[in-house]
């Protein structure tokens, strides 16, 4: 059976404004590089085998003290970055109210499939994010993996996981924490949930 730490990234510099991120590249605040040390102290007392990261920087330098303190290097892959937002990306959801607010209100009541413009079906995002830890579960049947990765990715995984409706992902899973740990079992058939927004420290 293969355990997987799922961690969002640290804080970012539009966290505070609720901007949508999305593939947008945006960088750390002082916080959120607080918030990859702790996940790093977290990593040399729990020990994962390997570290895992999304191709986006912010969730890079949020794997980096991780691999740093086990002595390893983060592996890279693009498919465990987060949801494309498409025109959203950048906006406020006032923004998003003035600019389109027929597909934002279909949005909100059916975020998974009723995309915000040019954003990506959370179908989509699952199966290559899925297809992903399928891969690493294969080549690490009796690891621990920590994997960090992206908020909106991550609740639309756990749904599909637990064999929840993706449009309820953001009633079921409201919030997920900045570097906190969230363990999934894997165990090539069937996954498990053993615990959600678990502090790091």
């Amino acid at each position: 059976m293969t355990v997987f730490y799922l961690v969002r990234h640290g804080e970012t510099v539009w966290h505070s404004e609720n901007r949508y991120a999305g593939t947008t590249d945006v960088s750390m605040t002082p916080l959120g590089y607080e918030q990859a040390e702790r996940l790093g102290r977290w990593a040399a007392m729990s020990k994962p085998n390997v570290v895992y990261s999304s191709d986006l920087s912010r969730a890079i330098a949020t794997a980096e003290p991780a691999a740093t303190n086990l002595g390893t290097e983060t592996v890279v892959d693009a498919r465990l970055r987060e949801v494309d937002f498409g025109r959203a990306e950048g906006l406020t959801r006032i923004d998003m109210s003035r600019n389109f607010p027929d597909e934002l209100a279909a949005f909100m009541a059916n975020p998974a499939t009723s995309p915000l413009p040019n954003g990506e079906l959370g179908s989509v995002a699952v199966e290559r994010a899925v297809g992903a830890l399928v891969e690493i579960a294969a080549a690490r049947p009796e690891d621990s993996v920590l994997v960090v990765m992206h908020t909106t990715l991550m609740r639309l995984l756990l749904c599909h996981m637990l064999g929840v409706s993706l449009d309820k992902y953001r009633t079921i899973f409201p919030e997920v924490i900045n570097a906190a740990i969230t363990e999934v079992r894997f165990d090539g058939k069937d996954w498990a949930l053993v615990k959600f927004n678990a502090p790091s420290e």
